[in-house]
């Protein structure tokens, strides 16, 4: 079933086009990858998409089945607002309903009218199968580790927010998720349960991510927005490698091809104003028109290029820093001694201190405990999650040049601020840009270029993959590969890790700090084959239990156990029978419902271990 059809739209943004002539089409159960370079305009196709953005020219038509679900880039809530009241500032129709529903039922005994508003919202209600919707939310935050229902949003870290919005985006019932950047903020478990979680669910999804194992293992299909276009490839992330590496040979091809054509048209217009004449015009426009595409050409392929200063012997010595706030121990007592050319990854649970660890060594935070000490040489570049020095009013250039006129390269020659941005993807045209005007991938990547062009010698590097699109991923990985600094990256984005890092510091969350050798796949492979040991054990273990018995049958007391087992099974079912009713009740208290959740999952795990224990004890009955 087509759920979405497009055609011919366009849209254009503060004089910017942004694509134009895109038709295609969004199927029931699409599973799509959405990607492109910052600034394209992948966010604003995403919401004209749900209809929050009407396109400049073309149509979209939607299904009158549609439901869609939207997971923003960056949620936001009143501060004020509760955990479980954030469910209700969702969009979508079975929420409205909800809305409609909560409201009627405030002023039920106070007016006839109102006792049929309530009637008349029951049954769509039950037409829309919206009972279920605050159980399946409550039940998302819970299994992404979130019980305080009555917390204010405004205490929550970024990572918790996006928990509570996935949490909400995924149990509205959608049969089309829209989904921005949906792995930034999270960590890596997290990330890991949202892959699972689509690749087994039914329901359609687009995705805009830069999360490239993410994209392999969930999409089916990739749209890729280049060039004012959409190019659709059929298959997941690898498969849209291969096929994009074809479709780049033949635009080199058609580059290789222009570049012929452009040295004929340049020999033409060297002959002098004798050879042209006005009939000649379209020929002349038709050359400089050339000579753009090639320039164009040459800007995108530019790779990023620094100087770095050298290194002293003494990096950075940490001595049994510690930070804790309050009762609450941040950071156990660690020690390290940072090396020349080291590559460190940092790991661990959203709220677990590695920002606060990065801030203590850079000496934004005083540690609590221990002493920090730097070396001589040594000078940071800090790539925080917040772009902080950014300055909206400012303009690209301004910004630039109010850091240095002059930038010196890796090669020792000097270039202009100017210049130094083309290298890093900013054309001369968006020198003037006021930076309050680029997207959220433009600022990340103009803020690393303002890292980088302090020349650094360690590098720490905090999510630096948010935002950033796979091209500049790529670079930056290509820059971080020859640093010969050290390196200490925070990251959720496992292949990041992968390319950049050989050593990682993996955080606890209680305070506790293992350093591991190895990329993050060894690690997760090593933990993956420590659990499937823990398991296989656990099941050898079990299996052994009621080998050999001295004495056959069953005891007086096994007996007693055996006889009243099956009466208890009986219970516990009615019991789970009646919570299974009692979560259909539209009038059930909030705080009820929580209380029968919790019990209903601990009778999910108790009745199994009883029907286990009762067919053991049945066998040992009938071979005594």
């Amino acid at each position: 079933m087509n759920l979405i059809s497009i055609e011919q739209i366009a849209k254009t943004l503060n004089d910017d086009p942004l694509f134009s002539g895109v038709s295609l089409g969004v199927d029931e159960g699409a599973r799509i990858g959405l990607i492109g370079k910052n600034g394209t305009g992948k966010s604003t196709f995403l919401r004209i998409l749900t209809g929050e953005l009407e396109p400049d020219e073309g149509t979209i038509a939607r299904n009158n089945l549609l439901r869609v679900s939207i997971l923003e880039q960056v949620p936001t809530a009143p501060p004020e607002t509760t955990l479980r009241e954030y469910l209700y500032l969702g969009s979508g129709v079975c929420l409205e309903i909800l809305r409609a529903y909560h409201a009627a039922m405030a002023e039920y005994e106070h007016h006839d009218a109102h006792a049929r508003r309530v009637a008349e919202l029951t049954e769509q209600m039950d037409q829309e199968q919206c009972w279920s919707i605050e159980h399946e939310y409550l039940s998302r935050l819970s299994e992404l580790g979130i019980e305080e229902l009555d917390r204010p949003m405004g205490e929550l870290s970024g990572g918790m927010l996006k928990k509570a919005a996935l949490a909400r985006a995924l149990s509205t019932h959608p049969n089309l998720l829209i989904l921005d950047e949906p792995t930034n903020h999270l960590d890596i478990s997290t990330i890991e349960w949202l892959e699972n979680y689509l690749t087994n669910s039914t329901m359609g999804f687009i995705m805009v991510t830069h999360d490239r194992y993410f994209l392999d293992a969930v999409c089916s299909s990739i749209f890729e927005l280049d060039d004012q276009k959409i190019y659709v490839y059929e298959g997941n992330y690898s498969t849209f490698l291969e096929r994009r590496e074809q479709r780049m040979l033949e635009q080199q091809r058609y580059q290789d091809k222009l570049a012929n054509i452009l040295r004929t048209e340049r020999e033409w217009l060297l002959r002098g104003p004798k050879a042209r004449t006005t009939k000649n015009k379209g020929r002349i426009q038709r050359a400089y028109d050339l000579m753009d595409q090639q320039v164009q050409s040459q800007q995108a392929q530019a790779q990023f290029s620094s100087s770095d200063r050298r290194l002293g012997n003494k990096v950075l010595e940490l001595k049994g820093i510690t930070k804790s706030y309050g009762d609450t121990m941040v950071v156990s007592p660690f020690s390290y001694s940072f090396k020349r050319g080291e590559r460190i990854g940092i790991v661990g649970p959203n709220g677990s201190g590695k920002t606060t660890f990065l801030d203590m060594i850079s000496g934004r935070l005083p540690a609590t405990g221990g002493s920090v000490e730097l070396g001589v040489n040594t000078v940071f570049g800090y790539y925080d999650q917040m772009s902080r020095p950014l300055k909206d009013e400012m303009t690209v250039l301004a910004f630039m040049e109010e850091i240095a006129d002059l930038v010196t390269l890796d090669d020792g020659g000097r270039i202009p601020a100017a210049r130094f941005l083309e290298r890093f993807g900013f054309p001369t045209r968006m020198h003037r840009v006021e930076i309050g005007r680029l997207s959220g991938g433009e600022k990340r990547r103009l803020y690393l270029v303002s890292i980088l062009i302090r020349h650094p010698n360690f590098l720490i590097l905090d999510e630096p993959t948010n935002d950033l699109d796979l091209d500049t991923m790529r670079r930056l990985e290509e820059y971080v590969q020859t640093f010969s600094g050290a390196l200490l990256v925070v990251s959720h984005d496992r292949a990041f890790l992968d390319r950049t890092t050989d050593y990682l510091f993996v955080f606890d969350g209680s305070g506790s700090i293992l350093g591991v050798s190895g990329s993050y796949s060894d690690y997760r492979a090593y933990i993956d084959q420590v659990q499937e040991e823990q398991k296989a054990a656990s099941v050898q273990e079990k299996r052994a239990r009621p080998v050999k018995r001295e004495k056959k049958g069953l005891t007086f007391k096994e007996k007693q156990e055996y006889e009243g087992l099956l009466e208890e099974i009986d219970a516990l079912e009615e019991q789970k029978a009646s919570l299974e009713e009692l979560f259909c009740d539209p009038l059930l208290d909030p705080d009820r419902l929580h209380r029968a959740q919790k019990q209903y999952r601990e009778l999910e795990g108790l009745i199994p271990e009883k029907l286990e224990r009762w067919e053991y004890l049945a066998d040992l009955d009938e071979n005594g």
